[in-house]
């Protein structure tokens, strides 16, 4: 059960205004941190949910910076793509590269040319060339013995980044493989396109046949198709604790036919077809099943993977799929999870082995579906999850497997012991708020996954959402022992191309141009700051306009977690006996509208050294402000 901390009880916004005129007139709050006994936390307390929303993969963190550079879907188009001197471009349909990429990309040079000639590509609304050493990697048809140059170049200015002239010896019979590397210098901004050139009087009236073009700068841990850095990098300073993938609603798929299907989002990159996916682009699944799990790897992340469940969105009024129908959806599932779990002599095992990995991936939870609560798939949920539950569970007893939606009427009359649920809420600042007791009055019967929350109705979160946020947080972290696990959504956003508003972190193009905001900083404080045993806290005050939450973790480190949701500064005084030292930080803003964006990043964390009286730590909160204490 959680810890209620003050004597005087109150909750919700009725209870906010209470405190806020009682504030008015108090002299500051004073807390005082029980280190005897407590409730044991979630390890896995903070973490990530991703799918392909606002490029974020696909343009985003996924390495690959070419748009468009497979020509994939059924009605293909040239988008980013265009030509050099005296040649034109087209989709070709007759000179497919793979099965899965049926279309190549046909350079048509004009007669007697003399020139430079060759393709561009634009990337998504520009690449991001970091001054790492960058690879490309392509295909191509059509007769050649010469030389092609790859380079990167500044938009306007004509700045060659980095340049390779690669020899190329190919014929008109089969497509050539070709990979190189370019040495590149840091540009000022993402205003950048790739090209691929050569001298028109050697192809001159002829044409040339390029399948699937590929750059990547190097790698996040040097991964091969790997991610971005620059946005793995500021990921991993969160000090996340799992993986929630592939989706969202991106696995759902608008159709049936179009969900997202994990057998074809492995192996060679080349044998991958795509998918449209949910939120209004293709998406190539580069960026697939495996790498995922090397993300996870790669970060010390535990994966938690979501599988597909017979329910397609199908805009938003979806008709199930049901009874016997299902049954080749569960194999499916089966199937998948074979290829994750299973060892190298079983069918799919081996297929991964085979795809460059022998050991079986670590994975101990698995979501059935997504949100089906919403759009139509309610009435059928408790038997597509109990379908799906019995056979995962019969073959993987020890999978902690979650349901998709914590709504009573949404699932099975009685839930199977160890099984989860989990719970979803947008909502405004003040909406979270008013959830900061929700887990201390629900049923515990079953542990949750808080897979989604954020605040909603803005551009970019604001100061006073992200404390909003933290107090809604804080109410989680109070009843972690029964709330495991929690993912703040979506996670990342390119900003050229958005569909959903707030994300965690936005991003441009520019190399540099990737945004910290305000609940940035308040998932990497609390997911740092992360003990094992949350401690009952005596108060003078009730919560509002300051909450809190204390834990501790291994030795004598203790972590009080506070948030302020007013105009007013608040004097503090924690005590925790027997501690001297302690770090505070501090995030905040007298505006509650500050925020962190592409036009300037004015609010950052503030760190300062602290040291008891007596075992009493004593600071000032500003307005608007989230701070956490670490004390030893």
């Amino acid at each position: 059960m959680p810890f209620k901390g003050p004597s005087i009880m109150q909750s919700g916004l009725s209870a906010l205004s209470i405190c806020c005129a009682l504030f008015q007139t108090a002299q500051g709050v004073s807390l005082e941190v029980n280190k005897s006994g407590g409730n044991a936390s979630s390890p896995l307390m903070y973490g990530f949910m991703f799918e392909d929303i606002n490029h974020s993969g696909d343009g985003g963190i996924y390495g690959q910076m070419l748009q468009n550079n497979g020509l994939q879907g059924t009605t293909p188009n040239l988008t980013a793509w265009g030509s050099v001197g005296d040649s034109t471009i087209a989709i070709d349909y007759d000179n497919p590269l793979t099965t899965a990429i049926p279309n190549s990309l046909r350079l048509d040079v004009a007669k007697d040319t003399t020139g430079t000639v060759g393709v561009t590509n634009a990337g998504y609304w520009g690449i991001p060339v970091d001054g790492s050493e960058h690879q490309t990697y392509f295909w191509i048809k059509g007769d050649l013995s010469g030389n092609i140059t790859a380079s990167l170049v500044g938009n306007g200015t004509g700045t060659v980044y980095g340049s390779t002239s690669i020899p190329i010896t190919s014929t008109s019979d089969n497509f050539t493989y070709v990979d190189a590397s370019l040495s590149t210098s840091k540009a000022p901004d993402g205003d950048v396109y790739f090209q691929l050139s050569l001298d028109g009087s050697e192809v001159a009236g002829a044409s040339l046949y390029f399948g699937l073009v590929q750059l990547f700068p190097t790698t996040y841990k040097k991964r091969y198709n790997g991610l971005q850095p620059r946005i793995a990098n500021v990921l991993e300073a969160v000090g996340a604790s799992f993986l929630r993938f592939p989706g969202g609603n991106n696995i759902e798929g608008e159709y049936l036919d179009n969900r997202w299907k994990w057998n074809e989002t492995i192996g060679p990159v080349q044998d991958r077809p795509g998918r449209w996916g949910t939120w209004g682009y293709y998406n190539t699944d580069g960026l697939g099943l495996d790498e995922y799990f090397y993300w996870c790897e790669d970060m010390g992340l535990e994966p938690l993977l979501a599988i597909w469940d017979g329910f397609a969105l199908e805009s938003g009024a979806g008709t199930p799929v049901t009874g016997d129908a299902l049954t080749p959806y569960i194999d499916d599932a089966l199937n998948e999870l074979e290829y994750v779990l299973g060892d190298s002599s079983t069918t799919y095992g081996a297929m991964r082995a085979a795809n460059g990995r022998t050991e079986p991936w670590k994975v101990t939870m698995v979501e059935i579906g997504n949100e089906d609560h919403l759009g139509g798939g309610c009435a059928t949920y408790a038997e597509r999850f109990t379908a799906f539950y019995d056979a995962i569970h019969a073959k993987y007893p020890d999978l902690t497997l979650i349901a998709s939606t914590n709504e009573v009427s949404c699932l099975p009359s009685t839930m199977p012991t160890g099984a989860m649920v989990d719970y979803h809420d947008y909502n405004t600042p003040d909406g979270l708020v008013d959830q900061f007791d929700y887990f201390d009055n629900i049923d515990r019967n079953s542990s949750y996954l808080v897979g989604e929350y954020a605040q909603n109705n803005v551009d970019y979160p604001i100061m006073q959402g992200s404390v909003g946020e933290a107090i809604f947080m804080i109410g989680m972290e109070r009843n972690s022992d029964l709330i495991k696990m929690a993912s703040y959504a979506p996670l990342l956003q390119l900003v050229n191309s958005t569909q959903w508003t707030p994300n965690l972190i936005p991003f441009t193009q520019s190399p540099d141009e990737v945004i910290e905001t305000t609940s940035y900083y308040v998932q990497q404080m609390f997911s740092v700051n992360l003990g094992d045993t949350v401690k009952e806290v005596s108060s003078d005050s009730a919560f509002g306009p300051v909450y809190w939450v204390a834990s501790s973790g291994s030795g004598s480190n203790y972590y009080v977690k506070l948030a302020n949701y007013g105009s007013d500064t608040q004097d503090l005084s924690v005590t925790i006996d027997g501690l001297t030292t302690a770090k505070l930080t501090v995030v905040g803003d007298d505006d509650p509208n500050a925020a962190n964006t592409p036009d300037g990043t004015p609010v950052v964390p503030v760190h300062s050294d602290l040291k008891s009286s007596n075992g009493t730590f004593t600071f000032t909160m500003p307005a608007w402000s989230v701070a956490v204490l670490a004390a030893s």
